[in-house]
């Protein structure tokens, strides 16, 4: 079958097209034939090694983390899916593969594709809906009146995490260049700062969350704006111990979270405030309530370009560029 692989670590040139066999399906796994595969900025920081301490893949592997399509047969310990029903997932760790023709999904990773969207707008969701769902509902609980504060709130995870703010009550603050103000006001913010001319730590106070996808120096100045107890939920890093320990980290990466994010918890230990790195994780049953929201037109998907298959490297690079307003899709078309 057609994939794209991770042949090396590398800056660049880590993927090329390959011909893979087809994957082999274990008993609690449904093999999905691939209509549409979702790109992230994750992609590309597998791809070069970024997070080689804490996903250890082997070379050569298929890479891709989101998927819409049709499965195509059931392990035999599955009891929920049928070959001929369409789904989506967010395939867990270790068990990626979307840009391939076919993937092999566990079932509890899987969920019924929602069915007032494409595969395209279904595929575009399951990485950057989970994250958003994991850092608001499981982590955050956000409640209605909270004030929720989104860095980023034209990229994938940011247009996402707004819609479901908004959903869930929340009086919603983001960051965004000049030319899209007006755009991420129309998903639902209240309050857009332009972080051309604006700096938001300056601007905003007395937040109760703050959902950060750009690393510690930023988190460093979202801690300064949250109310007392308040938090300030990472997914850009730096990872903390607590994380460490839910991975069952080695000796070294323990030692390595806990040097990372020292500055970040003393700092957010002296204002009286916390901090947790959230790095999302596979759902089935989460991603059946957000494909209820979607339907209910509570989120909408946010697509701005649709790649061939073939064009795969294409659509890594446009994302890689960072002007990217909400996801990037291949489609087999």
């Amino acid at each position: 079958m057609k994939t794209f692989i991770v042949e090396r670590y590398a800056k660049t040139g880590a993927v090329r097209a390959a011909e893979r066999p087809e994957p082999e399906v274990e008993a609690d796994e449904v093999l999905v034939h691939v209509e549409a595969a979702g790109v992230n900025p994750l992609d590309s920081k597998i791809a070069v090694g970024e997070f080689k301490l804490i996903l250890p893949y082997r070379p050569p592997f298929v890479l891709g983390h989101d998927v819409a399509g049709v499965v195509a047969r059931v392990g035999s310990a599955v009891t929920h899916f049928a070959p001929g029903d369409t789904v989506y997932a967010r395939p867990r760790d270790f068990r990626v593969g979307t840009f391939a023709e076919l993937v092999a999904v566990k079932e509890r990773d899987l969920a019924l594709k929602p069915s007032t969207i494409s595969y395209e707008e279904a595929a575009s969701l399951p990485l950057v809906a989970l994250t958003a769902w994991q850092a608001l509902v499981e982590k955050g609980r956000v409640s209605p009146g909270q004030k929720v504060f989104i860095h980023a709130g034209s990229g994938g995870v940011g247009t996402i995490a707004i819609q479901l703010a908004k959903h869930l009550g929340a009086f919603v603050a983001t960051t965004t260049s000049t030319a899209n103000v007006e755009w991420v006001k129309s998903l639902g913010a209240d309050v857009v700062i332009d972080y051309k001319s604006e700096d938001f730590e300056k601007v905003l106070s007395g937040y109760d969350l703050v959902l950060d996808s750009l690393g510690p120096d930023s988190i460093v100045k979202s801690l300064t704006i949250l109310k007392p107890g308040g938090i300030a939920i990472g997914i850009g890093g730096p990872p903390d111990p607590i994380f460490a320990r839910e991975i069952g980290a080695n000796a070294v990466v323990k030692v390595a979270t806990r040097l990372l994010s020292r500055k970040v918890r003393k700092t957010a230990r002296r204002l009286g405030v916390r901090y947790s790195f959230l790095f999302m994780t596979a759902s089935g049953a989460q991603l059946r309530e957000i494909a209820a929201l979607v339907d209910t037109k509570a989120i909408q998907p946010v697509v701005d370009r649709v790649y061939p298959f073939d064009e795969t490297l294409d659509a890594l690079d446009y994302v890689d560029t960072g002007r990217v307003k909400g996801k990037v899709v291949v489609s087999m078309g």
